[in-house]
């Protein structure tokens, strides 16, 4: 437990509406060890987003635990800290925002934006400012010429090189990846995921990936999280995942990752309807309604999070019986 550096336990996120209320996260529990990447997944709505904010305080939990333990050494429940407790604790957690167009302020300079973290969070000197700017702008690749320009001029890949430059400027340990990739061409994904996992390596960064895309999370990611409707449906090392997937759900959504060879047959493993209305989520396991594998226990009986084998956790009824398709 002592390279743990964030376990969230039972974390539950309501969002109360005038006659409904959605759990948008309902009783999360996972680890983070330090200098890994965890990747969470699934379809959109299905909690992940919300997950990563409430990491960072963003949203306050409902209910549940958020144990953080600082460079100090200190172990500290987020969900619990009060304003100024939080504060001190901004620049260890630091987020990376999926949109590197609406995420800048377009009347800050590139300089005055991946300042804005340090001006905020401690007293530094203005040669120290311009200091730690300028090594941080060459770390992602900008040119330190461009540092008194506006966001405009910047491409979608280069705008993200800035949001991702002002979230390592404070020299954080845990970084909150949201779709920070999703927004942008095939290419420049490729460039910004090796630029992530680069400075990874070089600052000793702890990553927690949010995405919808397999691939991309499979590339960057050394565990996985499967949401769906504010769950964890399976939650394990990549390779388990890819190789042997437990949960139907997780099967369907591998088999809608494209494999880059002719000669193997593509099969893609239909879901049938919609997305079930969270506010109004199905009895018994949340996903049998689309699942191809579904019995009468799965419609009355809910699932409980368990370890079906070492490090690999399942919410499934039929897990132990399946025999489930990974990528060929």
């Amino acid at each position: 437990m002592s390279d743990v550096i964030l376990n969230v336990k039972d974390l539950v996120k309501i969002f109360e509406g005038k006659k409904t209320s959605v759990k948008a996260v309902n009783g999360v529990s996972f680890q983070v060890k330090k200098g890994e990447t965890v990747g969470v997944v699934g379809e959109s709505g299905c909690g992940k987003s919300t997950l990563g904010r409430c990491i960072v305080n963003a949203h306050q939990p409902t209910a549940g635990d958020i144990h953080y333990k600082a460079t100090t050494g200190i172990e500290h429940n987020l969900a619990v800290l009060d304003k100024k407790a939080l504060k001190s604790l901004r620049k260890e957690i630091q987020f990376i925002f999926q949109d590197p167009y609406s995420s800048l302020n377009p009347r800050l300079t590139v300089f005055d934006i991946i300042s804005e973290p340090l001006r905020a969070n401690g007293k530094f000197t203005k040669e120290e400012i311009e200091s730690r700017v300028t090594e941080m702008a060459g770390k992602v690749g900008l040119n330190t010429s461009y540092l008194k320009r506006y966001p405009h001029a910047f491409s979608g890949g280069q705008r993200q090189r800035i949001g991702i430059a002002r979230a390592l400027v404070l020299y954080p340990q845990l970084i909150v990846c949201d779709e920070s990739v999703s927004a942008l061409d095939v290419s420049v994904q490729a460039q910004v995921i090796n630029l992530l996992k680069k400075l990874q390596t070089e600052l000793d960064l702890t990553y927690i990936f949010i995405s919808h895309d397999l691939s991309v999370v499979e590339y960057i990611s050394d565990k996985i999280i499967v949401m769906y409707l504010g769950q964890i449906m399976e939650h394990t090392t990549t390779e388990k995942l890819f190789n042997s997937p437990k949960h139907p759900y997780t099967e369907a959504l591998l088999s809608a990752v494209p494999i880059a060879d002719p000669n193997i047959e593509f099969k893609r493993i239909p879901l049938e309807g919609d997305v079930p209305n969270p506010s109004n989520p199905p009895s018994g396991c949340l996903f049998h309604t689309r699942c191809n594998y579904c019995v009468d226990k799965c419609k009355t009986d809910t699932v409980p999070l368990v370890e079906l084998e070492e490090n690999h956790f399942v919410a499934c009824h039929r897990a132990k019986e399946l025999k489930l398709r990974g990528i060929i």
